[in-house]
């Protein structure tokens, strides 16, 4: 039975094409502005950059190369964690808290779906207490957009929004015509990390492997968590809880297209566009926060002494790892088998990797890189006509350490020349 303090507006229409991740805006009043919205078309990162925080990302500086526009970045834990989120509940708790304040009128985010915990449903929260009904993780693509006009159509103008960066990008692209036009008067924008999805349906089917391998049945799983320290930590119905190295885990058995090419194509993992940005791959065991901007700093002091911060460590070197994922990416798009590590050898590996692998934020970075090397892959294979124009010129300074530059035919205009 829905809380009466989450509103879910019936949504209709579908995707609007093939590439696309259904962040909603295909199923608006206006199904058009996805062409001048999608970060699957046409990005222009350092327009909304500079629309939203005021400048774009400064690639002088390292970590603004990698992880776009930021005033500063911390590990962050809540000191009570809450009941139910998937790490401390800080994302959740910020959400919260700008509605007991009176901050927004409504925060649009995923729920669990009453049928499936792990499919995503997308509710507008009204109230606070709301909130504790949207904490834990989910796999699969919700239209979190869709929910925009109702939600100002009920007279909620003033909003916050938890979201994904291909959601955030093309809610960015329209913030200006919601504004202008459709009575919007204050946002928010707490932004999740991603780095890869897949539908719903797919996930079952991973969860399904993981419980063959483990001996489980995957309906028992409760929890399940990509972590830092090359664990994946899956908790049961009965209270016990696995960390399985990620060399043990049977992605192998996937299919090529368990991940669609728009997840292989994203460039944006860290959620650029959001105000503050609440991940983990940085953290060390703890979160990790972008705060980009003001309203990122407003947001994190609504907190107060609820949450613990500290400065995020950095450790291990990133390059053997990347060019070893580029090696496989490369295979893999060329339709090749994986190369397996022996398993005599998973052990070993899975023992050293938290040990001497990159940690902390040379972890982030290392997966920038693989994100940014895996969409030049993927796209020269699959839409070779569209590297000019979704590639941004920061991804490639991010791979030409890796020896991959645009072609002649890749190249961006010459305003947004990328490095030769």
């Amino acid at each position: 039975m829905t809380s009466p303090s989450l509103i879910t507006p019936v949504i209709t229409g579908g995707p609007a094409r093939g590439l696309c991740t259904d962040c909603g805006l295909s199923r608006s009043s206006d199904p058009k502005r996805c062409g001048q919205a999608c970060q699957f078309i046409k990005p222009d990162y350092a327009r909304l950059e500079t629309a939203v925080h005021g400048r774009e990302r400064d690639i002088s500086k390292p970590d603004e190369l990698f992880f776009g526009p930021h005033q500063r970045m911390l590990r962050a834990r809540m000191a009570a964690p809450a009941e139910g989120a998937q790490w401390t509940g800080i994302t959740t708790g910020l959400a919260a808290r700008l509605l007991e304040t009176g901050a927004v009128d409504a925060v649009l985010t995923m729920a669990p779906d009453a049928n499936d915990k792990w499919r995503p449903k997308p509710v507008i929260v009204t109230r606070a207490e709301g909130m504790a009904e949207c904490r834990g993780m989910r796999m699969g693509y919700a239209p979190l957009l869709a929910l925009i006009e109702p939600a100002l159509a009920m007279g909620y103008k003033r909003l916050a929004v938890i979201g994904i960066p291909c959601q955030v990008y093309a809610l960015r692209a329209i913030e200006d015509e919601l504004k202008r036009s459709m009575g919007l008067e204050q946002l928010y924008v707490i932004g999740t990390p991603c780095s890869d999805n897949t539908t719903t349906e797919r996930f079952h089917e991973f969860l399904a492997l993981l419980g063959e391998d483990q001996g489980e049945d995957p309906d028992d799983v409760t929890y399940l968590e990509f972590r830092a320290d090359y664990h994946v930590e899956l908790r049961y119905t009965d209270g016990r809880i696995k960390a399985i190295p990620f060399l043990q885990l049977p992605l192998s058995k996937l299919p090529n297209d368990f991940f669609p090419l728009t997840c292989r194509t994203c460039v944006d993992y860290t959620n650029v566009l959001s105000d503050i940005t609440v991940g983990y791959m940085g953290g060390q065991g703890e979160q990790w926060l972008l705060v980009r901007n003001p309203r990122g700093e407003e947001l994190l002091k609504l907190l107060g002494n609820e949450v613990v911060t500290s400065e995020p460590g950095s450790a291990g070197k990133r390059q053997g790892a990347v060019k070893g994922f580029i090696k496989n990416v490369e295979r893999a798009a060329g339709g090749l088998p994986l190369r397996k590590m022996p398993n005599w050898l998973r052990p070993i590996v899975g023992w050293l990797m938290p040990r001497v692998g990159p940690r902390g934020l040379e972890f982030a970075r290392a997966r920038v890189d693989m994100k940014a090397a895996e969409t030049i892959i993927h796209l020269r294979r699959e839409m070779p006509a569209k590297m000019k124009n979704m590639v941004p010129p920061h991804v490639w300074h991010l791979v030409a350490p890796y020896g991959m530059g645009p072609t002649a035919d890749e190249k961006a205009p010459a305003a947004e020349k990328p490095p030769t």
